[in-house]
C-alpha cells in the first residue's frame, strides 16, 4: 500500500523540509536528494517506491512515534506556569528536553531513508558556496 499524500507531508516536515505547494509551486520547492545514486535520488522517489517492511517501518516506527513526540512538546506547555507544588517540582528543561528527543527522531528518520535533514532540523553553521 503506498503511503498517502498526507504522510508524505509529514515525512517531508519531519525531516525538516518545506512544504511542497501545488503542481504550480512544485518546480520552486525546497528539494531534497541523496547521494545514493550517480544521479541522485529525490525524497518523493524514494517515497513512492518503499518495499511493504519499509512502509511498515515508517509509518509504525517514525511517523507514529514522531507524531506522538511533536504533540508531547505542545503538551509541554501546559507546565510552564508552575515550578513547584507541593512536593511535585518541574522540569524547567522539558520543552527543551523534548524537543531534542523529538529532532533526534527526525535525524534518525532522515538516516533510515538515506537523505541530509532539511533546512528546518540542520544547526549551526553551514557553508554554501555558489
Amino acid at each position: 500500500m503506498a503511503l498517502t499524500s498526507a504522510e508524505i507531508v509529514d515525512v517531508r516536515r519531519f525531516m525538516g523540509y518545506s512544504v511542497t505547494g501545488d503542481n504550480t509551486s512544485a518546480p520552486f520547492r525546497e528539494l531534497a536528494y541523496s547521494a545514493v545514486s550517480y544521479m541522485g535520488l529525490s525524497i518523493e522517489y524514494r517515497l513512492q517506491h518503499l518495499s511493504a517492511d519499509e512502509e511498515n517501518i515508517l509509518r509504525t516506527v517514525y511517523l507514529q512515534n514522531l507524531t506522538t513526540l511533536e504533540s508531547a512538546i505542545v503538551g509541554a506547555s501546559d507546565n510552564l506556569d508552575t515550578d513547584q507544588a507541593a512536593v511535585w517540582s518541574h522540569n524547567r528543561n522539558e520543552v527543551r528536553d523534548r524537543k531534542s528527543l523529538f529532532d533526534e527522531w527526525r535525524r534518525r528518520l532522515c538516516d533510515f531513508l538515506g537523505f541530509p535533514g532539511g533546512s528546518g532540523l540542520k544547526t549551526g553553521l553551514q557553508l554554501v558556496r555558489c
